[in-house]
């Protein structure tokens, strides 16, 4: 026992841990903490499924191969892209080499450029265009559905392609490569930019479809309109040469009217062409409800599609399901076209009326309160006479509500076209600025009076003063008002006198009644008005003035100016005078107080 214990006394302590190499030692208890951190920050994931890795994932070779075919696609595209931009811009080039001639030659024909909305020329144009598209809209869906290309017609058919393709060709390379446009406000004029804009457009696109000769295509499979379908992608133009026919119209409801009246007629032709395809499909003559085969097959059909389209009735029953199937889908569409053509012809027509319905119902509002009110019956027919004057005369009952609507611009050029020529000739205004004129006429309001109405009554308040624009007044007096002192027609002004010898405040009294002689267009100018435009022109408020004061104050003042003119201004008194003779005024009026204690 005392043997065992000295024994395990004696035992050696154990060896050292073996290392063969320090730097894989090192390389280990690194990777071995690494992967305690991602343990640690996996059991953190673990508690909060949002939580990151603060380490950066290295990229997959996957994913770079990816984005390096990416980006070689990417360069294989814009290199395609730039080589057809080159292809692209030597052909136009090419073809501008061609056309450069024809394009000199018409320069003096139509202009270096065309203002679509102006031109008229264009607008004839448009109106050619126009036409050959309703040819081949009309003439091309009728030839494709009815036997109409037969031996004798085929040459004249033939002929009317050619036409119709040359008007197209023409528009293509001569008008529409000329419209200006607007880029940034400005008005493009140079016709290398409206080239460029017209071929960058979608409409160039569709008048290049437009053109593609499918028409060769007869050589092979026979003369067949179907290859003329192209050409209706021409629609643009029709749209656009409405548009522009309408901005020139006077009365662009007949226009509108007859638009939908084209629509309506085109639906029913459609409607005959399917109704001939379905007789020919069903059997010609085969049963009561298709197509006989007698008299003239579009007229015939034609008539079916007006009653069938417009659900007159009177038609024959049907009885194979495909014609059960053809006449319900005739009435379907044709509530549905019907109803939208009756409904755009109602606006159409209620836009054309739309002034002549207020006017009608401002009178029927106006005599029935009248009515109402027991207004005496002499009063209820001037009012009547004044309401239906007014429209016929003008149009409108208040001008100033058409012209509000517009830009300050608008407005002042069309008063000064209207009547600055008419205010130029008035005595009056003659001298003072064009500017003030052109103020003024931007505050007129135009009344109209009655035969017998009086404007200005003696001894009112002069507010304000008339200018004549069409008709005459009478200035009257003595005993009930039966003598006549002067009649004043169009052009003359009256009530001027008392406005302008007034302060802006105050008022003078009217010197004289002036009645209406006929039927009296007066433009009114109130006080207020005048003076705030006076403020700004001094100058011509001296003329007014002078003028308004009468002809003797008006010739003494260019008498005066005249002899400033001849003899210059007189020279100031010298002091010494001034000083000499205020001494002897002094004394002279003390001589007079001592004279009047006496």
């Amino acid at each position: 026992m005392v043997f065992s214990l000295c024994r395990q006394e004696a035992a050696p302590p154990p060896p050292p841990p073996i290392v063969i190499n320090r730097y894989s030692d090192d390389q280990l208890r690194a990777i071995v903490k690494r992967m305690r951190e991602r343990l640690e920050i996996y059991k953190e994931k673990v508690v909060d499924q949002y939580a990151s890795s603060p380490e950066i994932s290295p990229p997959k070779k996957k994913e770079e191969e990816e984005k390096k075919k990416i980006e070689g696609k990417d360069e294989k595209k814009e290199v395609k892209v730039a080589l057809k931009t080159r292809l692209t811009s030597a052909v136009w080039r090419s073809v501008d080499m061609v056309l450069k001639p024809i394009e000199d030659s018409m320069d003096s024909v139509v202009g270096q450029t065309i203002d679509p909305f102006t031109d008229r020329r264009y607008i004839a144009w448009l109106s050619l265009v126009t036409l050959a598209f309703n040819y081949n809209t009309w003439f091309t869906t009728a030839r494709l559905c009815f036997p109409y290309h037969t031996e004798s017609a085929i040459p004249y058919w033939f002929a009317l392609d050619l036409l119709a393709d040359l008007i197209y060709f023409t528009d293509s390379i001569i008008f529409q490569p000329r419209k200006q446009f607007v880029k940034g406000g400005d008005i493009i004029k140079d016709r290398v930019l409206t080239k460029k804009n017209y071929r960058d457009s979608e409409r160039f696109k569709a008048d290049m479809m437009s053109l593609i000769p499918f028409d060769l295509l007869y050589l092979q499979f026979g003369f067949k309109s179907i290859f003329r379908a192209n050409r209706l992608m021409r629609a643009d133009t029709f749209f656009e040469f409405s548009d522009r026919l309408e901005s020139i119209m006077a009365k662009a409801y007949i226009w509108r009217v007859i638009r939908t009246i084209g629509y309506l007629l085109f639906m029913l032709h459609l409607n005959a062409c399917f109704y001939y395809v379905a007789s020919d499909y069903q059997g010609i003559g085969k049963t009561k409800w298709v197509y006989s085969g007698l008299g003239s097959a579009y007229l015939r059909c034609y008539y079916f599609a007006v009653r069938s389209l417009i659900n007159i009735g009177g038609l024959n029953e049907p009885h194979t399901v495909f014609e059960i199937a053809f006449q319900m889908t005739n009435f379907f569409t044709g509530v549905f076209v019907f109803s939208s053509l009756i409904g755009q012809m109602r606006d159409v027509i209620g836009a054309a009326t739309a002034g002549q319905t207020y006017f009608r119902s401002s009178m029927d509002s106006t005599v029935a309160y009248m009515v109402t009110n027991r207004i005496p019956s002499l009063v209820q027919n001037r009012v009547r006479t004044w309401y239906t004057y007014t429209w016929d005369a003008q149009g409108m009952l208040d001008e100033s509500e058409l012209l509000d609507k517009m830009p300050l611009v608008m407005k002042t050029a069309i008063a000064v076209d209207i009547n600055l020529a008419t205010f130029q000739k008035i005595d009056l205004f003659k001298g003072c600025d064009q500017q003030m004129l052109v103020d003024m006429l931007l505050r007129l309001k135009s009344i109209i009076y009655l035969p017998g109405d009086f404007v200005v009554k003696k001894g009112d308040i002069g507010k304000e003063m008339y200018i004549i624009k069409s008709g005459a007044v009478q200035v009257v007096g003595g005993p009930d008002n039966s003598i006549v002192f002067v009649t004043l027609k169009a052009g003359c002004v009256f009530g001027e006198i008392s406005l302008l010898q007034s302060s802006k405040d105050g008022g003078n009294r009217r010197t004289a009644n002036v009645k209406a002689y006929g039927f009296a267009n007066l433009f009114v100018l109130e006080k207020k008005d005048l003076f705030d435009i006076l403020v700004h022109y001094p100058e011509s408020q001296k003329v007014l003035l002078m003028k308004a004061k009468g002809p003797a104050a008006a010739k003494a003042e260019e008498d005066k100016k005249k002899g400033l003119a001849l003899f210059g201004p007189r020279p100031g008194t010298p002091k010494l005078l001034r000083a000499v003779g205020g001494t002897i005024n002094k004394g002279i009026i003390d001589r007079l107080k001592v004279i009047s204690l006496y």
